[in-house]
């Protein structure tokens, strides 16, 4: 949740910053509703001195403090709403965007910080995944769908080899860089949800276990995040790295991207995550982004780098870099890789702090993907042959991968 006190000293600033994520108006619900909660502490605070008397009192002070003391009821109960109101709108306003952020609202405002590489030119038409993968069954949408709906997918053979063996590379990678690995639960509590910014929401696109009051988590950053849940940190830097399975609704992508297996419910992901000091965390944000660009470069993907619109932003990011590779079965480039900064955000809804000077302040928290199974894709489509054979980067053989997927 965003710094209350520091928002009643700038109230113009953090309007500016939340209008840029289309949420200035609860912003100023927040903050009326904060005036009104401070006002009735006060009117409560000054009837419970009033009611404080010396020696025995008379029958009027009596009647007095008679009066003084269901006065004093009223305002507590009303106090107590107020601060019910005050804490539901708190939970509801953003991370404000940092000032380096673009304005817009969507992916298509993005702004475009660098190119890697130039996308492959076939002297033949490219076929995307799907077509690649027809002929071996290596990714099967039609089973996966009689098992369990749309959107879901089996992979098979030695393309699901390869796969494993991008989760293991990135693994390699990113633990040589100081991360601990860490195997989080996938179904969480409502506090690490809450925590981690996901809620409250509408929840369209989270999976939900009502009976046993868990939610299936869509990412491991909330696992991750959770693992020091009302902790006071030393020696920061904490850096991790996270895999597991991950489930998402995707209910606000109808329609949207339906064909093969670029947007499912159900993926694997390994999740780099950062719990560091607040002065540190554009040096860790920069990091984990070069990170993240190394490992693409390694394996070879064209791909560019964007800084994502302001009101493209989840609650709790601050800043979000996005890496795209090329597709050319879709002909442009796609998200495969984000790292987020999310400042105090997320470490002030988990009560995970610091000590600085004595004083308790909350740590800055950091996430960032180093992969996912669309690495397994774009590969297949930049690497592919006129016969449809798809040849394997190198670096994956040692982690399982076969040479070449024919």
């Amino acid at each position: 949740m965003i710094d209350l006190r520091a928002a009643r000293a700038d109230p113009e600033g953090f309007r500016k910053a939340l209008s840029r994520k289309g949420a200035a108006e609860i912003f100023d619900e927040l903050l009326e509703a904060d005036a009104r909660w401070r006002e009735l502490e006060t009117q409560a605070s000054e009837l419970r001195a009033q009611t404080k008397t010396k020696g025995k009192p008379s029958p009027e002070e009596l009647e007095r403090l008679k009066e003084l003391k269901a006065r004093l009821q009223e305002v507590e109960a009303e106090h107590e709403q107020a601060a019910q109101r005050r804490q539901e709108l708190l939970d509801r306003v953003p991370n404000p965007p940092d000032a380096s952020v673009p304005d817009g609202e969507t992916e298509d405002d993005a702004v475009e910080l660098r190119r890697v590489g130039e996308p492959p030119s076939f002297g033949f038409e490219p076929r995307d995944h799907i077509d690649l993968a027809a002929p071996h069954g290596w990714i099967d949408l039609e089973r996966a769908a009689r098992v369990s709906g749309a959107r879901f997918a089996y992979r098979t053979g030695d393309a699901a080899l390869v796969e494993l063996a991008l989760y293991r590379f990135a693994l390699d990678r990113v633990l040589a860089r100081g991360h601990t690995l860490v195997l989080p639960p996938v179904l969480v509590r409502e506090e690490a949800m809450y925590g981690t910014g996901f809620l409250p929401t509408e929840e369209v696109n989270i999976y939900r276990i009502e009976r046993d009051e868990l939610y299936l988590t869509g990412t491991s950053e909330v696992g991750i995040a959770g693992f020091h849940m009302g902790e006071e940190l030393d020696g920061l830097p904490r850096r991790y790295a996270g895999y597991s399975t991950n489930f998402r609704r995707e209910a606000g992508a109808a329609g949207k991207d339906t064909r093969g297996m670029f947007r499912v419910h159900q993926f694997d992901k390994v999740e780099m995550f950062v719990f560091c000091e607040p002065d540190r965390s554009g040096e860790e944000h920069e990091a984990l982004l070069a990170l993240e660009e190394e490992l693409v470069q390694e394996v070879g993907l064209p791909y560019r780098v964007v800084n994502v619109a302001a009101g493209d932003l989840g609650a709790s990011a601050s800043k979000k870099y996005d890496i795209e590779a090329w597709f050319p079965g879709q002909e442009r480039y796609r998200e495969i890789t984000s790292t987020s900064s999310t400042t105090d955000y997320q470490a002030r809804r988990l009560g995970i702090r610091f000590r600085r000077e004595r004083k308790l302040e909350p740590v800055h928290t950091l996430n960032g993907t180093a992969m996912t199974a669309r690495w397994l894709i774009a590969l297949m489509e930049n690497f592919q042959d006129e016969a449809g054979a798809i040849a394997v980067p190198s670096v994956l053989t040692q982690f399982g991968a076969p040479p070449k997927l024919a």
